[in-house]
């Protein structure tokens, strides 16, 4: 492949920009969704509902969210990722909005699933992949840096929340968080692009290609979903999603059971969020030496040994121990996915292939919080579901051994450069 012998762009990469769009998509988006359990009990107490039914309602956002990317990723490779992005903004804060005036769980169903969930499936897919197509060399550090938002919103959204709760009620907090979602993210959804081509520019700054580019390079969705690299990466992401989000659903009721405080309780979703961040900028740029195929195996890993801490904790400095190094490895699981697709299947139809991949990750998310739910529901305690959730990364890790880990990675891009 031949490039133009014209120098390299100076000044600021506007690839960063693009990945600047990203993390505000991210931080603002999963910062609404992830704000979930500091409403847990305002609407147990409002509705007189289960723990369980009232859990469906992030599990039914979580379904959409990851579910959409079907639609969206595709949407984004022909049309552009800016308007998905910016229009799934818009739908996150009539979302919330909407929850504001529900006057009962069905609505809030209605309001806050389709929302948020809605919302976030339009914008994250398309925005995540249009960074992969901005970057070679430093494509995990990049992945990571736009995924960090979630870190960060995890962090500060929740706390946020809960100041919300205490001022306005349950009702006025979901209305203000819904005009900030499409203020703000709204807003900064406007820096994402999809090719750096059009700008005369090519991956990592580098001068733009003669023939092809960074979209033209790799495999067809069909190629790729039927190839076996695909149906590896799709079932161990399905298998662990069973887990993954039950902490950011059942963390803080569950520290409340153990007599933690609520603002205290709280905080641990913040532990969470500064051990995501943390993972995404060092474990992103990681992958990028030690192989990113490798660093997924050691995020399922770390994963599965985080819950098994969550397992056997019943102190405020336990439970935070684990939601940090939970946060690290989960932060670092979400930053190395999308890079590991780029480097199997090309920039042609990431955002497609990262799309159709993410499905796994939305029957998990159906299922696994509001499973656990109704199980605490029956026998009062989540030591089931904890361990359940430990097992399911496990057997993702052992996927990865079997299959992945034995195929050498490398990008489709700089391969045929």
């Amino acid at each position: 492949m031949t490039v133009q012998s014209t120098p390299a762009h100076r000044g600021i990469f506007h690839g960063w920009f693009v990945v600047a769009g990203a993390f505000a998509v991210t931080l603002v988006g999963f910062g609404c969704a992830y704000t979930f359990s500091a409403f847990l009990k305002p609407l147990q107490l409002e509705f007189g509902a289960s723990r369980g039914s009232v859990s469906l309602v992030f599990s039914l956002a979580g379904f959409l969210y990851f579910g959409l990317g079907i639609v969206s990723g595709p949407l984004a490779d022909r049309f552009g990722s800016r308007v998905l992005a910016v229009t799934g903004m818009l739908l996150i804060g009539f979302g919330l909005v909407a929850a504001g005036f529900a006057r009962n769980l069905v609505e809030v169903y209605l309001a806050y699933g389709l929302g948020v969930g809605v919302g976030v499936g339009c914008a994250y897919v398309p925005a995540i992949g249009a960074v992969q197509r901005w970057f070679v060399r430093r494509r995990g550090f990049a992945s990571g840096l736009a995924v960090s938002g979630i870190g960060v919103g995890t962090l500060a959204m929740p706390p946020l929340a809960t100041l919300l709760i205490e001022m306005l009620g349950w009702r006025g907090a979901y209305i203000a968080l819904g005009l900030l979602a499409a203020a703000i993210g709204g807003g900064l959804a406007l820096l994402i692009e999809n090719d750096p081509n059009r700008r005369g520019l090519g991956p990592d700054g580098d001068p733009p290609l003669v023939t092809g580019s960074s979209r033209a390079d790799g495999a067809s969705v069909a190629e790729a979903v039927r190839s076996r690299n695909f149906i590896a990466l799709y079932v161990a992401c399905l298998i662990c999603s069973f887990g993954v989000f039950v902490p950011f659903v059942h963390l803080v009721p569950y520290a409340g059971d153990h007599g933690v405080a609520p603002a205290a309780a709280v905080l641990l979703l913040g532990v969470i969020g500064i051990g995501s961040t943390a993972g995404r900028f060092l474990l992103g740029g990681l992958a990028d030496r030690m192989g990113r195929t490798s660093a997924l195996l050691l995020m399922f890993a770390g994963m599965a040994a985080a819950l098994a801490i969550w397992a056997v904790s019943a102190h405020a400095w336990q439970l935070a121990v684990f939601a940090f190094v939970y946060g690290v490895f989960y932060g670092g699981w979400v930053a190395v996915l999308p890079a590991v697709v780029m480097d199997y299947f090309g920039g042609r139809n990431v955002s497609g292939i990262i799309g159709i991949l993410y499905t796994s990750v939305a029957f998990g998310t159906l299922i696994g919080p509001s499973a656990a739910g109704f199980v605490y529901d029956v026998n009062h305690s989540y030591t089931l579901p904890i361990l359940i959730s430990a097992a399911t990364n496990i057997v993702a890790a052992l996927i990865v051994v079997a299959t992945l880990a034995r195929t050498e990675t490398r990008s489709v891009t700089s391969a045929t450069c």
